[in-house]
């Protein structure tokens, strides 16, 4: 059979043909023929075009060069930066002394059975995959082999009695994920509208800056000073320091440096620098506890049991690594004047190493919108927030008329803030009064602080419920308290984060007729995650980090608010969050200033024993009591990152892009979290 004529490329040939023969009948009348004509070349052609094309040439090649040089370097770097993470990591799991997390948890348990059930999905739908099962699925009643039998009723048991309750259980996580989120956009809104109404608490009078002649002493409330700390060998010069050269009259303060220590070195060392600043004429005093019960809440509890607490009106209060301007108390004391009813003034806290590492810089976005939206929200709009532990001044009264200090829970500052407001006391919350700290910078600590901030809550939450409902406060304070400060913000965030994308996403994969939309996993995270991130806008870079490694702590916090919840050992535990006893420069400058003038003041002169066999000695016993510390493996994190990227594979074969890309990207979050691979690395 013969194949049809192209009409359409024989009139194009023929347009084509017509062209050129006019071209050429023009040329030929133009040009006299001039394609027959040979044109003969001067005997001396200029030849400065010629080097021009030549060094244009060179130039070019030189310029392609240096630029695949540069290519090849950044390949290598990247190359060199893979093949070192490989080692380390293999390192890390083949070491035989390498420390590990608990891997005798429940928790640790249940995610072992779901890997386990995971990986023999996925071998299944591997299986249904290459059978081309997965585009034209087989019936019961037509199955021939006793493979395809299996699958298919594999099947009808997945849509008929899986997929329902696990669709369910989505439902009810996507309802309180936007619950949750509507709660983050609230607070941002009211954050707004502090900002564009320049809300803020005013105090009733202000103290002169500096020393004043002729100032009546008089006029200064008497404050006393608290630092606990327990083995805080690398910070506990920076605190009991920054306290002491604070701007307040010296016979209106008292120090008390708390020191549960129970390294002999340590508080040795922490009684040389008590008695250094004794010497310098401030009133400070050392107290030490034989036997740590109650922790911060037992240490704190003590410390107030002193017959001289009650001359004093305020106190304050320190953690071991903040270190306060010299004019804290002049920004914070004020607020009390006129204000009979209030109780506590909350400062925020600012650190000193938010730049150090990734990790660092992911706790920064967190905090900067805890203090920036939650605490300055809570303060202007309800008067009252959780006391942060620490950069506080309370009223002696307030703590008394509540109880005091308590030793039931590991945060101790959150059940006293919970007890005063059901007194009917009021807290501010001053955002431009700032005091530095440290971050912990390794993910082990972090973890450690993060377990304890979340199982604390839960516990209170038991001991306190029946308190709050039989409180004369308000009703709308009580719903404040039960459902966005405890239920909402402590315990159905660790729930649903967990539960959502790290549970019911992967399953879905596996179970098909079960669906997560794809604005639940990407876009109103996205969103929510810009929110968070606006307090620090200088963190920008860091929103995909910052939303993958907040996806991954929820495993630390879910764990920790069910061992709190259901009062498991682990609730009770309380560890000491390791800091390293960084200043900026500026600090200790200041800090050098103010000592050496506090020291020709007091006209006390050191002996040669104190400024030089003293200091010998401390440093010979910092040399003595250095631990090696390694990095370590937490099995929890791995498993799931085992199980992400299981179901992130199942999801390319039915071809979804935005699951198969949150999968993949969660996983190694997770991966690199359960390696160590995030934080100080010290191995």
């Amino acid at each position: 059979m013969s194949r049809e004529p192209n009409y359409e490329f024989q009139e194009w040939w023929n347009k084509q043909r017509e062209k050129n023969h006019d071209l050429f009948t023009n040329d030929s009348n133009n040009a006299n023929n001039g394609f027959l004509t040979v044109d003969i070349s001067s005997p001396n052609p200029d030849r400065t075009a010629e080097k021009d094309r030549a060094r244009s040439a060179r130039q070019l090649s030189w310029v392609f060069l240096l630029r695949f040089q540069q290519l090849a370097n950044s390949l290598a770097s990247i190359a060199n930066a893979f093949i070192l993470l490989l080692r380390t990591a293999n390192r890390r799991i083949s070491s035989a002394d390498s420390p590990s997390d608990s891997s005798a948890s429940r928790l640790y348990r249940i995610i072992k059975v779901f890997l386990f059930l995971v990986v023999l999905l996925l071998c299944v739908e591997i299986v249904a995959y290459f059978k081309g099962w997965h585009f034209s699925p087989p019936s019961a009643a037509s199955a021939e082999a006793a493979v395809e039998l299996v699958y298919a009723k594999w099947l009808e048991i997945r849509a008929d009695y899986l997929a329902p309750p696990l669709q369910s259980l989505t439902n009810v996580c996507i309802v309180l994920f936007l619950i949750q989120s509507v709660d983050r956009v609230v607070l941002m809104l009211g954050c707004f509208w502090i900002k564009f109404r320049r809300l803020k608490p005013t105090a009733a009078m202000e103290y002169p800056l500096g020393k004043v002649e002729g100032e009546n002493v008089e006029d200064y409330p008497m404050v006393l000073v608290q630092i606990p700390m327990c083995n805080e060998r690398e910070v506990y010069h920076q605190s009991i320091g920054a306290v002491c050269i604070m701007d307040w009259p010296k016979e209106r303060m008292m120090v008390q440096v708390l020191d549960d220590s129970d390294d002999l070195d340590v508080q040795l060392l922490i009684k040389a620098e008590v008695q250094k600043w004794q010497q310098r004429g401030v009133h400070i005093l050392y107290r030490h506890r034989l036997i740590r019960t109650g922790y911060k809440a037992g240490n704190l509890k003590s410390a107030m049991s002193c017959e001289y607490v009650k001359n004093y009106e305020f106190v304050a209060i320190f953690d071991a690594d903040f270190q306060p301007a010299p004019d804290f108390l002049k920004k914070t004391i004020p607020y009390f004047k006129g204000n009979d009813d209030l109780a506590l003034v909350q400062t925020r806290w600012a650190f000193v190493n938010k730049d150090e590492n990734l990790l660092t810089r992911l706790q920064n976005i967190n905090l900067s919108f805890h203090f920036e939206v939650e605490q300055q929200v809570n303060g202007v709009f309800i008067n009252f927030f959780g006391f942060n532990g620490t950069a506080g001044v309370w009223r002696i009264k307030s703590l008394e008329d509540c109880g005091g200090w308590l030793e039931r829970t590991t945060v101790e500052d959150m059940d006293v803030a919970v007890r005063a407001h059901l007194c009917g006391w009021k807290f501010i919350y001053l955002n431009d009064v700032k005091c530095l700290c440290e971050l912990p910078e390794s993910y082990e600590a972090y973890k450690k602080q993060q377990h304890r901030w979340h199982s604390g809550p839960m516990q209170l939450f038991r001991l306190c419920f029946l308190d709050i409902l039989r409180s004369k406060v308000s009703m709308a304070k009580k719903a404040n308290l039960i459902f966005l400060f405890f239920l909402l913000r402590k315990l159905i965030l660790p729930f649903y984060s967990f539960t959502l994308f790290c549970i019911i996403l992967p399953l879905t994969m596996f179970l098909p007729e079960a669906q997560l939309p794809a604005w639940v996993v990407c876009y109103v995270p996205g969103i929510m995650s810009v929110l968070n991130i606006l307090p620090a806008p200088r963190s920008f870079p860091f929103i995909v980090p910052y939303l993958l490694f907040e996806n991954t702590m929820s495993v630390t916090k879910f764990n920790a608010m069910i061992s709190g919840l259901f009062r498991f050992g682990s609730s009770y535990e309380w560890v000491v969050t390791k800091k390293l006893g960084r200043s900026s420069e500026a600090d200790l400058v200041a800090y050098e200033k103010e000592s050496d003038t506090l020291l020709e003041a007091s006209s006390l002169l050191r002996s040669s024993s104190d400024s030089g066999l003293e200091e010998l000695s401390k440093l010979e016993i910092s040399k003595k009591t250095v631990k090696t510390r390694r990095n370590r493996l937490y099995r929890k994190e791995l498993a799931l990152a085992f199980i992400l990227l299981t179901a992130s594979f199942r999801s390319l074969l039915s071809a979804q892009g935005i699951h198969f890309y949150f999968l993949l990207f969660q996983g190694i979050s997770f991966l690199v979290v359960g390696l160590d691979l995030i934080g100080e690395q010290v191995s």
